[in-house]
């Protein structure tokens, strides 16, 4: 038969662990033998006549009696639900969804736990029946003690279901109190790890790598109970200093901020400034590489050019010598005013000086001619019309 179970603590006020005595039964009560005999005997008096019983009638009440107590062994698993058969109280198999049958009582009975319906326990938190929709903190269950010796205000909730397969049966067997076995599990878990854990990371970037944490923990807990309950979420709801200093930690939070702000905004100027330089650099690295290269290219055609002229001048010393001084005086006179004087012209009796005017010059007058002529035309064709 299955066990009764015991209230109160996490675990009741029985033996302390998350062990109880026993189950409780979910299914339908089972039908009261003797009680049922004297009903049906009391129907059949009134029926029969003479209100007394012979060995045919008796007969007849018992193949009743036995009909009634083989229905009694028919029920039905809910599609959330799991059927866990018991055999004078021991574990013998599992019924799924639908309509089954078992032994009648006190053969067999039936539980059925809800396997697929996801529970969820609210630690440090809870629910103000004065105030609809409002919650109301619970102190001694949130405030831990951080590794580094301060104080922290954690609420958190955890989300758990029965394992499917053999999690039914432990489930029901193996602790007594479920909720209050997985409530003090969670928090046992929670204060170790935030006692592992620096405050600093805890109220900041630090809530997933917990809530991971304080999962694999709790998980790992009950399985060596053998609680047959799976975690499938731990979800931190607050973490905050306590209320007497919460002040005091948000200035600090805010000069955290600011830090970390002006920092950011120091590292993008110079991530703007250091590429601007770093470019500039190179341009003058290459202009400098680029002038060195010219400066050399002329320096060596120059000497090239020189050796040429050397090598011409030893094969004909008066020609290169007559060219390169033409091609000098062509050079400085090129750019200047030009006055020719007639030597012989002047020992007759002449100025001697005689008008040079280059083929430029001529060009240009030429020029300045024709566009003047064609202006006049212009200008005559426009009186006389």
């Amino acid at each position: 038969m299955p066990w009764s179970n015991q209230g109160g603590g996490p675990w009741g006020p029985g033996p302390k662990g998350p062990w109880g005595s026993g189950p409780q039964s979910s299914g339908p009560s089972p039908p009261d033998l003797e009680e049922l005999l004297r009903r049906s005997q009391d129907k059949l008096k009134n029926v029969l006549p003479g209100g007394s019983l012979g060995s045919r009638g008796i007969a007849i009440l018992v193949v009743i009696v036995l009909v009634l107590w083989g229905l009694s062994g028919f029920y039905r698993v809910e599609t959330d639900e799991l059927g866990v058969v018991l055999r004078f109280g021991k574990y013998v198999r599992d019924a799924r969804p639908g309509l089954n049958y078992h032994l009648p009582y006190p053969i067999e009975t039936v539980l059925t736990p809800k396997v697929t319906r996801v529970n969820r326990i609210d630690i440090g938190i809870r629910e103000d029946l004065r105030r609809s929709a409002s919650m109301r903190d619970v102190p001694e269950e949130s405030l831990m003690l951080t590794g580094d010796e301060n104080i922290v205000d954690v609420d958190f909730s955890v989300f758990w279901v029965i394992k499917p397969d053999q999690g039914a049966a432990e489930y029901l067997f193996n602790i007594q109190n479920p909720e209050g076995t997985v409530k003090a599990v969670a928090e046992s878990a929670m204060r170790e790890v935030i006692g592992r854990s620096e405050i600093q990371s805890v109220l900041t970037g630090g809530r997933q790598k917990i809530e991971t944490a304080v999962h694999e923990l709790m998980q790992k807990i009950l399985n060596n109970y053998g609680a047959g309950i799976q975690i499938t979420q731990v979800q931190l709801q607050k973490v905050d200093p306590p209320a007497q200093v919460i002040d005091a930690f948000r200035d600090v939070q805010a000069a955290r901020a600011d830090l970390e702000r002006a920092q950011n905004e120091a590292q993008t100027y110079a991530n703007r400034v250091v590429p601007e330089a770093r470019g500039r650099a190179a341009q003058i690295t290459q202009a400098a590489e680029a002038y060195r290269e010219q400066t050399v290219a002329e320096a060596k055609g120059q000497a090239g050019r020189f050796d040429k002229i050397y090598d011409a001048y030893r094969e004909a010393p008066d020609i290169t010598r007559e060219r390169l001084y033409l091609e000098t005086m062509e050079r400085v006179l090129g750019g200047t005013d030009k006055i020719i004087v007639d030597a012989a012209g002047s020992a007759n009796g002449g100025s001697g000086v005689v008008p040079y005017i280059s083929l430029d010059e001529l060009m240009k007058r030429a020029g300045k001619a024709t566009s003047s002529s064609s202006s006049s035309s212009r200008t005559q064709s426009g009186a006389n019309r």
